[in-house]
């Protein structure tokens, strides 16, 4: 294998297994601390040189998105520490001795080429979504253009302000722009990483370095930070260390804080290690380091994040940027510095911005800090110690940032465009798709395990087969599904196999955690039983009367349940047996509900009659008091008829009964979804699923998409907006359309898991 990892007690011990391993030419693919100490995932030079010979030849696409092919493509695809999915920005040039080496010519071509290959794959199958009938991407509404203009006036750059047009949630068209302004928050607030406990800072972390650009005001921060921390420890868990000898009074400066806050400092001259200083504070709780400002165009940026990696102690960087500075310089600053942090084997992850008093508009350094994903610790606006620190606010960075916009009518200046990145494309694309597969993982039941499941695919066959049925069981018993809708035991129409049986959580929405027939035991008893034991399942939507065993054994156990029949279904009334079509104007007319059926709103009528019916499959049974339900179906809006309904429950309340019928109602379309998500997995996936597989996620996906179609709330537009937006284009609100952009946001997934990780183990660019 050519990728080998290294773990050791600090980043001087990592490096030096690598180098005694792969030699200085090595090339690193990513470094994380982790529980050991600090990982390191490093590729050979040659095994590179042979990777980037094949992959170099990749064919350009024909229509390569914005962020890839710019020039200075000079970083490799790695996994972040926070993100598996979403790849990180490497070393920008070779580091000192002391340091982890930069990636060869070979290694860059490599990385480059990988990253083109995986945008293309995703522009592809952008192109494969919008090229299926029915869910072609929908024309820019004319309303798109004032969101866009409001984005860009308020400082914020075009590829941000297009992403959030095209995802505007289709319940907004005809909203106030209160409505808009508020989504238009919030959609950035979800972008903007932030502290969100001042008491978890600084973490783990002993030693905290801050480091920017001269004239960023490190000085008074670390002044203030420390004020902060000992009011809330006290003294004497506090140093501070000074290495700021350029600037004349400098340590002076510093040392009149720490007399006041009686905290201990020590001052070193320029390019002093810091080893024995740090050596000599074990004691201490935090150890705060101002350090010397440097220019970001000064190769010294490099030397000093080395210096102070090499004191073999954890230090945790801190860069300071100034809200008031420009975006191009802005954009520099983060790319310099955080290129210098990984050229000495560490991290740069977090900010403050300072002097955010003198700030015309905010808009440009949010932007930055979302498009290179830096977390938001503390925001400083004045010189007053420690008053004029902090902690982040998102909501009301994101209200100041609008309202300059919005409160002139003034045209803005037109917003900083950042250069064409490929690594930018790339970390925009995993942070999306990591933020969207969070926010599913939280609001769709089973969704976790059905990643589980797709993780399978690739697997060879016999391992495949072995950990399929315990994963579903797995998946099933921790999300303990509070119903089951059981599908028809037959193949589905024009298809070789069943529907799997769908999980219905405690709120009657529809699980991702499907479960194929034959893993479940066999008889229409034994199954109930078995979903009772197994997950305390008590509400079941059948696709037939139940048999005179199972109903018995429901009845007995003060289940809830109900069946889809037919209008030729045959009950006992008045002492005669009849068809329910036959019986409907005798029912009772009941409320009319607000239900939505094949994607749009319903209006469904309801009567019930109470009847005798006899159990399914039970020749001379007895027939046992049940209530039929008959529904006539109306579109919402225009009031056309859309069909008739009916339905056996035992006899209870029209409020007990009414979830049931609208979850039998909503659930038709779960095998049209399925048969549509079987037919498309493979055009997306380019990699053996095996049937069993295939069926398993054709069904946890298509219900996963019902579910999020019928949901209501803020959270439900808001991650629908997220989801059609990343299949690109404007998509209407349908449980096809998110779907597809399901299918999308998987094969995404993983075509960023297998270039970030598979592809790097010798499997030529390894595509999705």
């Amino acid at each position: 294998m050519s990728v080998k990892r290294f773990v050791g007690a600090n980043s001087r011990e990592a490096m030096r297994q690598v180098r005694a391993a792969l030699g200085d030419d090595a090339l690193i693919l990513s470094n994380r601390q982790i529980e050991q100490g600090v990982e390191i995932i490093a590729i050979a030079d040659h095994a590179a040189a042979a990777l980037g010979a094949r992959a170099v030849n990749v064919p350009p696409p024909p229509a390569a998105p914005a962020a890839a092919g710019a020039e200075g493509m000079r970083a490799a695809a790695a996994p972040s520490a926070r993100d598996p999915a979403a790849p990180s920005v490497p070393p920008f040039a070779r580091p000192p001795a002391s340091a982890a080496p930069a990636p060869t010519e070979h290694g860059l071509q490599t990385m480059s080429a990988m990253s083109e290959r995986l945008l293309r794959e995703m522009q592809e199958m952008r192109s494969l979504l919008a090229s299926t009938r029915g869910d072609r991407p929908l024309r820019a509404r004319a309303s798109t253009l004032p969101l866009v203009e409001l984005l860009r006036g308020a400082g914020f750059s075009a590829a941000l302000a297009e992403e959030l047009a095209h995802g505007e949630p289709e319940e907004l068209e005809a909203g106030a722009d209160d409505a808009r302004l508020e989504w238009i928050a919030r959609s950035l607030l979800a972008r903007l990483r932030r502290l969100e406990d001042e008491t978890a800072f600084p973490g783990s972390s002993r030693v905290v370095a801050l480091v920017g650009p001269t004239g960023v005001g490190k000085t008074t921060t670390t002044a203030k930070l420390a004020a902060r921390l000992v009011m809330r420890h006290g003294p004497a868990g506090v140093a501070l260390v000074s290495t700021d000898s350029f600037r004349i009074g400098a340590h002076e400066q510093l040392r009149i804080y720490s007399r006041l806050l009686d905290v201990p400092i020590h001052a070193l001259d320029a390019g002093a290690p810091v080893t024995e200083v740090l050596t000599g504070l074990v004691d201490q709780r935090l150890v705060l380091i101002d350090t010397v400002g440097t220019s970001q165009r000064d190769q010294r940026v490099i030397e000093q994040s080395a210096r102070l990696q090499q004191a073999g102690i954890a230090v945790r960087l801190v860069l300071l940027l100034n809200a008031a500075a420009q975006p191009e310089t802005l954009e520099e600053v983060i790319v310099r510095y955080r290129e210098a942090a990984r050229a000495a084997g560490g991290t740069l992850d977090d900010c403050i911005l300072t002097k955010l008093d003198e700030a015309g508009r905010i808009g440009p350094v949010l932007d930055a800090l979302m498009r290179h994903d830096l977390r938001l610790l503390f925001v400083s606006s004045g010189q007053q110690v420690p008053e004029d620190l902090a902690l982040a606010d998102g909501a009301a960075l994101v209200r100041q940032a609008l309202a300059h916009r919005t409160a002139s009518a003034a045209p803005a200046a037109p917003a900083y465009e950042p250069p064409a990145r490929w690594a930018l494309g790339i970390l925009g694309q995993g942070r999306r798709v990591s933020a969207i597969l969070g926010a599913l993982r939280e609001r769709i039941g089973g969704f976790r395990e059905l990643e589980a499941a797709c993780d399978l695919a690739g697997l060879p066959t016999t391992v495949r087969e072995a950990r399929l049925r315990p994963l579903c069981e797995q998946a099933l018993e921790q999300s303990a599904p509070a119903g089951m809708r059981w599908m028809a035991r037959t193949p589905l129409a024009g298809c070789d196999w069943a529907m799997p049986d769908i999980g219905v959580d405690g709120e009657g929405h529809w699980m991702a955690a499907a479960l194929l027939q034959h893993h479940a035991p066999a008889g229409q008893l034994e199954r109930l039983r078995w979903a009772r034991e197994c997950f305390g399942t008590s509400v079941h939507l059948l696709p037939a009367l139940p048999d005179g065993a199972a109903w018995a054994w429901l009845e007995d156990g003060g289940h809830e349940w109900s069946s889809a029949v037919r209008g030729s279904q045959r009950v006992t009334y008045g002492g005669e047996r009849h068809p329910l079509a036959q019986l409907r104007a005798l029912a009772s007319p009941g409320g009319e509900y607000r239900v939505r059926m094949r994607s749009r709103p319903v209006r469904m009528s309801l009567s019930r009659l109470a009847v005798d019916a006899v159990p399914g499959g039970s020749r001379g049974a007895v027939a046992r008091p049940a209530c039929a339900w008959f529904a006539e179906l109306r579109d919402a809006d225009s009031g056309t008829a859309l069909g008739q309904r009916c339905w056996i429950t035992p006899d209870v309340a029209e409020a007990v009964a009414l979830p049931l019928l609208a979850g039998q109602l909503d659930g038709e379309s779960l095998p049209r979804l399925t048969r549509h998500a079987w037919q498309r997995l493979p055009q997306l996936w380019q990699v053996d699923t095996g049937r069993e597989l295939r069926l398993l996620l054709a069904a946890g996906l298509a219900a996963a998409a019902a579910s999020l179609e019928a949901a209501e709330g803020q959270w439900a537009m808001d991650l629908r907006a997220e989801l059609l937006g990343l299949a690109g284009g404007r998509r209407r609100r349908t449980a096809t359309n998110l779907l597809e952009a399901l299918l999308y946001l998987a094969a995404a997934r993983d075509s960023l898991r297998q270039v970030a990780i598979g592809a790097l183990e010798g499997e030529g660019g390894g595509g999705a």
